[in-house]
């Protein structure tokens, strides 16, 4: 048994700047709508992590212009912020699995910010799934993976040469975590918020209450 302590859970995330996140939801409403989801779906994320354990978030861009800023940077007081290293997104992931050991030293589930229906007990699920085995993998509708739990690293220098964002990814990074010895454990699969069709279908299955849900719920077509 894996039983290394103590753990946390990693978010890995980019500032809510319209025009720089969600850009391909752009084609149904507008920038602005898109990055407000993008905070909104941050924020219900980190509130629920943060519910749970300590919590790391690798950052990039520019708080100061985001949406939400005020709420976000008051969230993130209650969190450990670091910035996110690298040039693609596997290097900014892998660096940002190596970097959190620092502040966890253990056990580290990583989630991005696209699943806001993500709940206190899906994550308590992944990391006690995550203390009996070598790794485990959220599988994403789309092919692609929505969380991934390593221990002490272990297996984050894969991610580099894994291509993202594409409908082999969440099977490319299994084959990937096995080739180098590790056990793979799979998750319950959730959609993720990448393309329009994928917002109410998200937003359906958040809690009562959800900043995601509510904010889909304002939203119009972009003219």
């Amino acid at each position: 048994m894996l039983t290394d302590t103590p753990h946390g859970i990693l978010i890995v995330a980019k500032a809510p700047v319209p025009g720089q996140v969600k850009t391909r939801l752009t084609t149904s409403i507008s920038e602005v709508a898109a990055a407000d989801l993008a905070a909104a779906a941050f924020l219900d994320t980190l509130e629920t992590a943060l519910s749970v354990c300590s919590v790391v978030v690798a950052m990039t861009g520019r708080l100061e212009a985001a949406m939400r800023r005020a709420d976000i940077g008051t969230c993130l007081r209650h969190a450990t912020v670091l910035a996110q290293r690298g040039s693609t997104f596997g290097e900014r992931l892998q660096n940002a699995h190596h970097d959190a050991v620092h502040v966890l030293n253990g056990a580290v589930f990583q989630v991005g910010m696209d699943t806001p229906q993500i709940t206190a007990v899906q994550f308590r699920t992944a990391l006690t799934t995550l203390s009996a085995t070598d790794s485990v993998l959220g599988p994403a509708a789309d092919g692609g993976w929505w969380g991934l739990g390593l221990h002490n690293a272990r297996g984050a220098d894969t991610l580099r040469d894994v291509p993202m964002s594409s409908a082999h990814t969440g099977a490319a990074t299994r084959a990937a975590l096995e080739g180098c010895g590790l056990r793979v454990s799979e998750l319950a699969m959730l959609t993720d918020v990448d393309h329009a069709e994928d917002i109410d279908v998200v937003a359906r299955r958040c809690a009562p209450g959800s900043r995601f849900a509510a904010a889909a719920a304002m939203l119009e077509p972009s003219s």
